[in-house]
């Protein structure tokens, strides 16, 4: 019979996170006021105290240079198949995307020590990705890339979702060369960006080629 041990996410005070530290069961991560989820499971073994040492050690060096994650789960699974036949997945959330990761393994701390590292590289590359958008949109004239987020026809309204995870508001009155009961989300938008009332805003929009 399959069991798991399970280490489910609550928002707990700093006193309160210490003690569920002490408990072993580590659940959140405070900084700059901020809470980052974790979620730690192990999955038909018995969860050690080694592996969450390694976790522990590699969730603070991620944070350190991707300190944007919001959310983290690590699973551990012994497979079943043959003696010390374990699988690792990690699941990080980051704004607007989700990175997995999954490495099995004998050696349940040599595969968090990899699949960490693993994780850091696709991060990496997420991020080398939205400076290449960023770049392409300032050498093409100060024209901003973004993705259809969210549309109120009847308000004749929308806004507008960047590659940094920015919400912009447009007004239907800011769109060239299309309607605004033709627009879908998750469309490709070129727009420019200006400052208005309540914050950033459209100043026109149209699609991408």
């Amino acid at each position: 019979m399959e069991t798991a041990q399970r280490f489910q996410p609550f928002h707990f005070s700093a006193e309160e996170c210490a003690i569920q530290r002490r408990k072993g069961g580590v659940t959140v991560e405070f900084r700059d006021g901020e809470i980052m989820e974790l979620k730690v499971e192990a999955r038909n073994v018995e969860m050690r105290q080694g592996w969450q040492d390694r976790i522990e050690n590699e969730k603070e060096k991620l944070l350190r240079h991707y300190p944007d994650v919001l959310h983290l789960r690590v699973t551990i699974e012994a497979t079943g198949h043959v003696e010390n036949d374990f699988k690792v997945k990690l699941v990080a959330g980051v704004p607007g995307d989700t990175v997995v990761v999954t490495r099995s393994a004998e050696n349940v701390r040599a595969a968090l020590t990899e699949s960490f590292d693993v994780l850091t590289l696709n991060l990496k590359e997420m991020q080398r990705k939205k400076r290449t958008v960023k770049k392409q949109s300032a050498e093409a004239g100060g024209d901003s890339t973004g993705m259809i987020k969210k549309l109120s026809p009847v308000e004749s309204y929308g806004f507008i979702v960047t590659p940094d995870d920015r919400e912009i508001y447009f007004h239907k009155n800011a769109l060239k060369n299309v309607a605004m009961d033709t627009l879908r989300k998750g469309d490709s938008v070129l727009f420019g960006e200006s400052t208005g009332d309540k914050g950033p805003q459209a100043s026109w929009v149209r699609l991408a080629e």
